[in-house]
């Protein structure tokens, strides 16, 4: 399976840090919020609850705790409207004050009564101290700090601390609504908040990761590029991070090796191609004009036919070498001139008829198929494509040969009945010196250049050669594909450069 781009990567990875980083700071922070707010909360009912311990100023009792609740209520929800409730018991656990929502919610009545049963009893007053006046209201603080909780009932959630005083027992409940509110608000900022700054994090991510691998896209941009028309081509890294000095360094010393290497083979190809030539034609002169004085039909003869036959061979693998050196070094000269190529296909159907009368030939060519480009070249190709498809065709087998032109390509598809070609064996085909199969090449002659030059030719026209996909058994296709309007870039000599 194909892994994401390492660019992608680094955003996703760089967002998903900064995620764990920002939604863990959120939590710590939403948390340390709520615990500020429970535990101011928790002070203020800690000094309310001290209050209640002062014995009773003003008679009745229920006047007293009433306006105690009074203040409660201004004081713990005047600003929010936060409900307070109130419980009130004497020495005998009895009742003495219960606001109206402690009487509306049967839970919370009975956990404001859990809580006061569960808090210490205060120690008895000591009997040797001298006693204390009348008019002096000296407080009666619990042994400990009451513990606060938080309950939830029907009508919401409560916080809660109750105390018990050498005159009263008291519980006072605050409800939490407003501060749930306000950290509903605060979550709900998180919530916008952390993914903005995710998009953020993940932008500023594919930025600096895009601009960290520039030097990277460069070398990709180049590599590309390379042919070996374009070994010359070299990276510059001036201005490229210190981190990618190295690599382009070794890039560019590999493209040289590369050219340098190419160079030479190129070289030496045409050399020896050009070299070559020489001798072969005039070993083929001197075997021509050879036969002509020997006695026809005798055994001389027939050996001087047959070197012939092999130095014409060699002659034409010089011939196709030197085109491939050429074209390799981008400098194969056409000579351009307007081919009819419908009636060049029409006359290479009756050749085929000719060399093959076991064949059954089909054509469909329409007249005026017209192209820029060179002719004996073209001739070439069409002979190569022609002569496989006899040789590699089956026992009276077939060839079709169709060919239609539209406003950019002409296009000509040559097929013919054949064995299937091996999966390996087809994206090889049009390698150099590459013939395939040997239990299925062995009778057929040939050295495995004539496809590589075919489409080398066709590339020089600025077209294609192609093998078609198999898609019916038992036969092979080859679609050649030249433009409608060659636009090529002529030298003083009239031949492309």
């Amino acid at each position: 399976m194909k892994r994401p781009s390492f660019r992608l990567r680094i955003a996703l990875l760089s967002a998903g840090l900064a995620g764990s980083a920002l939604v863990g700071f959120g939590a710590v922070s939403w948390f340390q919020i709520y615990e500020a707010k429970i535990s101011r909360l928790d002070a203020e009912l800690l000094n309310q609850l001290m209050r209640a311990s002062r014995p009773p100023e003003l008679p009745p009792e229920v006047e007293r705790w009433q306006r105690y609740e009074d203040s409660l209520t201004h004081i713990l929800g005047a600003n929010t409207k936060t409900p307070v409730a109130l419980l009130v018991l004497d020495t005998n656990s009895k009742i003495v004050y219960q606001s109206d929502a402690v009487q509306a919610d049967v839970d919370l009545n009975r956990l404001l009564l859990r809580d006061i049963n569960l808090t210490p009893v205060p120690p008895p007053l000591n009997r040797g101290r001298p006693p204390i006046p009348k008019n002096i209201n000296p407080p009666f603080p619990p042994p400990r700090p009451p513990q606060f909780i938080s309950q939830q009932t029907g009508t919401g959630n409560w916080r809660i601390g109750a105390a018990r005083f050498p005159n009263a027992q008291v519980a006072i409940a605050v409800s939490l609504q407003a501060v749930d509110r306000e950290m509903a608000i605060i979550r709900n900022i998180f919530l916008v908040s952390i993914p903005g700054a995710l998009l953020l994090v993940a932008v500023g991510a594919w930025v600096v990761a895009g601009s960290a691998l520039r030097p990277i896209d460069r070398l990709t941009g180049v590599i590309q590029q390379v042919t070996v028309k374009g070994l010359d081509r070299r990276i510059p890294f001036e201005t490229t991070d210190v981190e990618f000095v190295e690599l382009i360094g070794v890039f560019n010393q590999m493209l040289e090796r590369l050219e340098r290497s190419f160079t030479q083979a190129s070289r030496f190809s045409a050399d020896a191609a050009h070299e070559l030539k020489t001798p072969l034609t005039i070993l083929q002169g001197e075997l021509e004009r050879t036969l002509q004085q020997v006695e026809p039909g005798s055994e001389v003869q027939q050996r001087l036919s047959n070197l012939l036959d092999e130095v014409r061979r060699l002659s034409g693998i010089m011939r196709k070498l030197l085109l491939l050196s050429l074209a390799d070094a981008g400098q194969m000269s056409l000579y351009l001139v307007e081919v009819d190529m419908s009636e060049l296909l029409v006359e290479m159907v009756e050749d085929v008829e000719l060399l093959a009368p076991h064949l059954s030939v089909q054509s469909d060519i329409p007249d005026g198929l017209k192209v820029q480009g060179d002719r004996d070249l073209l001739i070439q190709v069409l002979q190569n494509l022609l002569s496989n498809a006899i040789k590699y065709n089956l026992p009276n087998g077939w060839i079709k040969i169709q060919a239609h032109q539209n406003q950019k390509t002409l296009q000509i598809k040559i097929t013919n009945a054949s064995k299937d070609i091996p999966e390996g064996d087809r994206s090889r085909l049009f390698d150099r010196f590459y013939r395939g199969d040997r239990a299925r090449t062995r009778k057929v002659e040939g050295i495995g250049l004539g496809l590589s030059l075919a489409r080398e030719i066709v590339r020089a026209h600025h077209g294609d050669l192609t093998l078609d996909p198999a898609t019916s058994v038992g036969q092979t296709a080859f679609t050649l594909s030249l433009p409608q309007s060659n636009k090529f870039v002529l030298s003083a000599k009239g031949l492309p450069i």
